[in-house]
């Protein structure tokens, strides 16, 4: 059976505008989406000074990073049930209730635990809210006009990125830590107040129970295995019982893995499904999930893995580690719109081949910078893989859930979210690893932090390089949905797999 739709078929793509109290619900979740984004990228260049404040290894400092995104993966698959169980209001007002208490569990934690407890928390609203955004928009938001509309996203939520590592920095080499969490939480709770007063209902709700044991199977799945992968960077974990733990957890959670989706496949005969997996029946949908899992593995541990590069081995502060991705980032906003109309007009690939050409030539180009690498070269490369996730996103998202049935966007926006996060915190976990291991290696032959940390930083950035090619292969097999409908000739992008 074919996941795919009908566009022509369906009355929102003869819609020529978006509903007004619709259109407001978009802002009120972008709204809420910035903030949630502002919190992490702020988070990412903290890392390093969290590590030092709180006397914790690279490794465990991670966890701050690997737990957020983690807890997203086990909030994430939930939420295809959540929108159709519960109403547009009552899920956003309990997302950032979570989001505000996580916050403020942070602002007044103690020591490192607690923090990890916060992070939590806020990835519990976080979970939610990237779904009900992207569900929404495809439910108001006419085929034709999605391409613009994500673009318009890209601007909103790129602002997040140009903001917050560079907001983070002088925040950190001023302030202090707790203040990234003091400033953030007002933004929150305006959030939530406005949210409180404005936001209506969309759709329909039906009163389908919830499957707690596929909630269990798949915290136990993803947990696991990026538990596993984290190990890797541990004092001694190169071999003995420290490679036999994390190759335990990796194993225990594939075996989880495979539990959850069995089980997910049973229930579906029943319309019961924690997650349906029919969405994967579109061919277009998996593809464009595959890519954004890898890209999201790269970028994410990229990203992570950049702030302690930047800070251990380049030398530099937080400040200036933060003004390294200003300009890239403000580009990638400025270009959504852009992006978005070339999507509406070209299709896919013409954004999508280049995009991940540049994000693949980015991290290589990091693998090889050293000690000495001038600000300038790292700002470029920055300005580069910025570029290259501009042209990926936008496509990413539109061509992916747009070739599903309406019923379905709600699990393709959960299954879409929970793989690129699961993605994302592995690959977290995994260049982390990889540079601790080294760094500590180096450090026990008496090296420095630079000298120690750079052959780490190298062999990481050149894995992730490696791994990235493997969506500018897949990036010339994806179709933009509408072409579907017309190729009555040629084999569909969307048939059945």
């Amino acid at each position: 059976m074919s996941s795919d739709k009908n566009l022509a078929a369906s009355p929102a793509s003869r819609e020529d505008t978006i509903d007004p109290a619709g259109m407001r619900v978009i802002w009120l979740l972008l709204v809420a989406a910035f903030v949630a984004i502002l919190n992490e990228t702020t988070m990412a260049i903290a890392i390093p000074e969290l590590n030092r404040s709180l006397h914790i290894p690279p490794e465990l400092g991670q966890w701050l990073t690997s737990a957020f995104m983690l807890t997203m993966a086990v909030v994430i698959p939930t939420t295809g049930f959540l929108l159709q169980r519960f109403t547009t209001r009552q899920i956003f007002l309990t997302a950032m209730i979570l989001f505000s208490a996580g916050t403020l569990i942070c602002l007044l934690a103690p020591g490192f635990g607690m923090l990890l407890v916060g992070r939590v928390v806020q990835a519990g609203g976080t979970g939610i809210m990237m779904p009900l955004l992207m569900t929404t928009m495809m439910n108001v938001v006419p085929p034709h006009s999605r391409g613009r509309m994500m673009g318009r996203v890209g601007l909103v939520i790129s602002l997040a990125p140009a903001i917050g590592p560079t907001m983070s920095g002088i925040v950190l080499d001023s302030l202090g830590w707790r203040w990234l969490f003091g400033i953030v939480l007002p933004i929150g709770l305006i959030a939530l107040g406005f949210g409180a007063k404005w936001m209506t209902n969309l759709g329909e709700t039906t009163r389908a129970p919830i499957d707690v044991v596929s909630i269990i199977l798949s915290a136990f799945a993803f947990g696991s295995i990026v538990f596993g992968l984290s190990q890797f960077g541990g004092e001694g974990a190169a071999g003995g019982a420290g490679a036999g733990l994390a190759w335990g957890a990796i194993a225990g959670g594939l075996v989880f893995l495979g539990l959850f989706v069995w089980r997910q496949l049973v229930l579906i005969r029943t319309d019961r499904a924690l997650l349906d997996l029919r969405v994967f029946s579109s061919r277009n949908y998996l593809l464009s999930v595959i890519i954004m899992a890898v890209v999201a593995l790269s970028m994410f541990g990229t990203f992570s893995l950049l702030p302690l590069y930047l800070q251990s081995v380049v030398g530099l502060n937080a400040t200036q580690s933060g003004l390294v991705l200003l300009p890239g980032s403000v580009l990638m906003g400025l270009l959504g719109p852009v992006m978005g109309r070339i999507y509406d007009a070209k299709g896919p690939r013409t954004l999508l081949i280049p995009g991940t050409i540049l994000i693949a030539s980015a991290m290589f180009a990091y693998s090889n910078v050293g000690i000495g690498t001038p600000i300038w070269v790292l700002i470029i490369i920055q300005i580069g893989m910025s570029l290259g996730l501009a042209g990926s996103f936008t496509p990413l998202f539109s061509a992916s859930l747009g070739s599903l049935d309406r019923h379905l966007y709600s699990h393709g926006s959960a299954a879409l979210n929970t793989l690129q996060q699961v993605a994302g915190a592995a690959g977290t976990a995994l260049l982390i690893s990889i540079y601790s291991s080294a760094l500590h290696s180096g450090q026990a032959r008496g090296l420095s932090v630079a000298e120690a940390g750079a052959p780490g930083a190298h062999n990481a950035f050149l894995l992730a390089s490696i791994i990235a090619l493997v969506p500018v292969v897949l990036a010339f097999f994806i179709r933009k949905p509408e072409d579907q409908v017309e190729m009555t000739d040629a084999p569909r992008v969307g048939d059945t797999v």
